[in-house]
């Protein structure tokens, strides 16, 4: 867990689930597997893994460093790290080393749609280092590691290049190898109709790939799931809501533009990041607005960039739904 004064905090795990406080920043240990003869007593979590997990270790040829980001946004390249964790684990060891957590200070504001996914707001983050402060720590960390986490090849990893970069910091994070548990998880638990079907209703899907197939199996499925999550609520306003979560920071069917704050900003091209109002608003801009409108851009982006050229870009209200959408 992070310490009071927003540095590096590190633990070891005694059992399954929780760790031991080591002292902070000055006064932490050295590196997982350095500077330390004495046998270590058997961690039970590092048991609880498994048979296979132990196999994997002992064929290690150096550490592991695993690692996740909680961030400000979800741009690699233009958004900050507001935390990061790393544990590790040495070849051949029978423990898991860490957590190390920083809360870093991203020197931008937090919006309010990355607080409500982490947690983490402003305040927070006030008087935390900087990821340029923090940088030589989560270094010493990282280096000579192969790198692990889930969605780190899409996302945290590209995250903290570009920081490490911001910070005049170098370090090679594509030496080693790379182990995405996501990607796995992907591949092995395919993401498709027929494997929904299997999974729901305990049968193969018949047909796939043909309209009257599919529509009757896409209905089976979401009978499937309310048979199954006693948590979701047999309400059409209540499957609606978790069918929608996705969406909800996206202003538009395309996902061309996110909200930021309450208001869009474009999410693809040159000016991604950028709010809609401030291009709207720069005669600079305009043009690219104008050649929006000629392209195949769904209906709705297109809508919202033509009121924009007249002057009126939607607000979100708190409840995450567009002004300029009539409530149902």
């Amino acid at each position: 867990m992070s310490g009071a004064s927003g540095h590096g905090s590190s633990s070891s795990r005694d059992e399954p689930g929780r760790g031991r406080a080591e002292p902070e920043a000055a006064a932490q240990p050295p590196l997982p597997g350095l500077g330390d003869d004495d046998t270590p007593p058997p961690d039970p979590f590092f048991e609880s893994l498994g048979p296979r997990f132990r196999t994997f270790v002992d064929r290690l040829d150096r550490p592991v460093a695993f690692f996740d980001t909680e961030t400000t946004g979800t741009d690699p390249q233009k958004d900050r790290i507001v935390e990061i964790a790393i544990v590790r684990v040495a070849p051949g060891a029978r423990r898991i080393d860490g957590p190390w957590t920083f809360r870093i200070d991203p020197t931008v504001p937090i919006p309010p749609e990355a607080t409500a996914v982490h947690g983490i707001s402003n305040e927070d983050v006030a008087g935390c280092p900087t990821f340029e402060a923090a940088a030589p720590k989560i270094r010493a960390l990282l280096e000579g590691c192969d790198l692990a986490g889930f969605n780190v090849l899409r996302f945290d990893l590209r995250l903290l290049e570009a920081e490490f970069a911001r910070a005049n910091v170098p370090i090679d994070l594509r030496s080693g190898r790379v182990y995405d548990a996501q990607v796995i998880f992907h591949k092995k638990e395919p993401r498709t109709l027929s494997a929904a079907v299997r999974f729901y209703r305990g049968k193969e899907l018949e047909g796939a790939h043909g309209a009257e197939a599919d529509t009757l199996a896409s209905l089976e499925v979401l009978a499937g799931e309310l048979a199954r999550y006693d948590d979701l609520e047999p309400d059409p306003d209540a499957v609606w809501e978790l069918s929608m979560s996705n969406e909800r920071g996206y202003v538009d069917s395309g996902r061309r533009f996110v909200w930021r704050g309450d208001e869009p900003a474009f999410n693809f091209g040159k000016l991604k990041g950028t709010p809609l109002r401030e291009v709207a608003e720069n005669p600079a801009h305009r043009g690219y607005l104008e050649w929006m409108l000629d392209q195949s851009f769904d209906e709705d982006t297109k809508a919202l960039v033509r009121e924009a050229l007249r002057g009126s870009v939607p607000r979100r209200h708190a409840a995450g739904r567009n002004d300029a959408v009539p409530e149902r």
